[in-house]
Formats: C-alpha cells, structure tokens, sequence
C-alpha cells in the first residue's frame, strides 16, 4: 500500500504505528484549494514511484478539522514526515517535485540498506552464496564500513573462502576492531585450524616435491572444490590450464567454468577468473 485516507478512526494505525515500520508522509489537503490539488498530484506520483518505501497518509483537512487540529496544522496544505512516532520535517507550501525528493530522500532508506536487509534475511535463511554478492555491493555503496566488512568476513568463513575472510578482515582498522570484529576474527582462526583435510595435506605433500605434475594438481583442484575453498581450486585449474588447454580432456577446463557457473555471475571471484580463462582462450 503506498497511501492511504487517515481519519480519526484509523490515525494512530496509520501514522503513528507505522511510522516505526517506514517513513509516514501526512498530507493535510484541501478539496478547495488549487495548491493542495497540485501537491496532492506529485505526493500521489512519488509515492507509487517510490513503491511503498514511504506511506502517504491523506488527511482532509475539510472533512477532519479536529484529527488535523492535533497535527498543529494552521494552513493547507501542510504536510509533516514522521518517523518513529516522531515528526522530522515538512512544508506548508506546494513545493517543486525536485524539492520535495529532496527532502525525502534525507529520511527514505539508502539502496545499500535495503540491500543489506535482503543480504541479512538470506544469511538467516541459510543462503550464504546468494547473500555474497549483495553484502559485496553494500560494502562498496556505503563506504566499506567495518561492521559490513565483518558480516563479508563472517560470509567468507562460511563458503569456506578462508583466504578472503582473512583479507576482507585485513581491511578493518585497529580503532574499528569491536567486539564484532574479535568474534569473526576467532571464527576465522577456528577455521583455519580445522581448515586442511589430511586428503588435502598429502597432495600438498606431494606436490612440494614435484610440482609441475599436473595430475598431482588437477587432483588437489578437484579435492580443493569439494571442501569448498574455490579460490584454491580456481587458482590451481588456470595453472593447469597456462600450461594445458585440454588437459584430462578438456576436464580441467569443464571444471573451472562449473565452479565459476556455480558461483553466480554476481560474485566477484567468477568474475575474475572469467577473465582470466578468456584472456587463456582469445
């Protein structure tokens, strides 16, 4: 619902309670007055445009003289932007539609918040991957902020991109390392410690002592991929690849574009290493 007719029946619902959910627009009109026809107009457009980020609440100043009485309304039109029970701006006047954007969007969500809810509500649900790239965004769009930095960092851990977390952490400054950050970063270490399988460990082993065995590597790729930690394995198939388009017959290669697909287009990682296979390829 993107606006509504208060009246004194439906004034504490629609204004006051949901002024805690979303930013409330009251405008106090008037049926008789051109101005308020006019600001009605560009209030009714910019909520529908905006699509529910704010309600517009309409009152009829004709109709509702006491409901508009206790708004402290002396002239129409009138309108007063409430947030959290609290009245935070307004204007008594028919202002320009650039002037009022103005001053909403002082008071409206940023698009790196609402990002950051979506994000939020996917690492609640279990979805990490999908959260990945929205929390990547918001961190750029506002500014890389410590606390986003550290839900990243936190994301990391649990797609097992242990390496990135450890970076994404490196970023935080020592006067922002919070309670927050002291958690994540034991989380890290945590991981780190269990982070190596002893299937990992061998062909490691293995591969300090002939490393330009490329079955050595495409094993600890593949072995790599399974436990999670896709930098690695990615890393590990564009070697094989530099030295070997078709290895495995062309296994390698179905490899490395199947864990940049499973990525998603959005992540940075598949990004990344999409570019480097094509710059391989042409």
């Amino acid at each position: 619902m993107n606006s509504v007719d208060v009246t004194l029946d439906n004034a504490q619902q629609q204004v006051i309670d949901e002024s805690f959910n979303r930013l409330v627009v009251v405008n106090v009109w008037s049926e008789r007055s051109e101005p308020s026809r006019t600001l009605m107009a560009t209030l009714e457009k910019l909520a529908n445009e905006y699509q529910g980020q704010f309600l517009l609440a309409n009152i009829n100043g004709d109709d509702q003289q006491m409901l508009a009485s206790q708004f402290g309304v002396r002239s129409l039109p009138t309108v007063m932007l409430i947030k959290e029970g609290q009245p935070k701006d307004g204007f008594a006047e028919a202002l320009p539609e650039a002037q009022i954007r103005q001053v909403l969007e002082q008071y409206l969500p940023k698009p790196w918040e609402q990002d950051l809810q979506k994000a939020q509500a996917l690492i609640e649900s279990g979805d990490h991957s999908s959260a990945l790239p929205l929390l990547q965004r918001v961190y750029e769009d506002a500014g890389r902020p410590p606390q986003v930095a550290c839900l990243l960092a936190q994301t990391f851990i649990e797609l097992n991109r242990v390496d990135e977390a450890e970076q994404m952490l490196k970023n935080v400054k020592m006067a922002d390392q919070d309670e927050l950050y002291k958690q994540v970063k034991a989380q890290l270490e945590l991981k780190q410690q269990a982070a190596k399988t002893p299937e990992v460990e061998n062909l490691e082993q293995a591969l300090e002592q002939d490393p330009d065995n490329l079955e050595l590597n495409y094993k600890l790729a593949l072995q790599y991929n399974q436990e999670g930690y896709q930098r690695q394995a990615l890393e590990r198939l564009i070697k094989i690849l530099q030295r070997d388009l078709g290895y495995a017959d062309g296994g390698a290669r179905k490899t490395l574009t199947d864990i940049i697909a499973a990525l998603g287009k959005g992540d940075p990682l598949a990004i990344e290493f999409q570019r480097k296979l094509f710059t391989l390829l042409y």
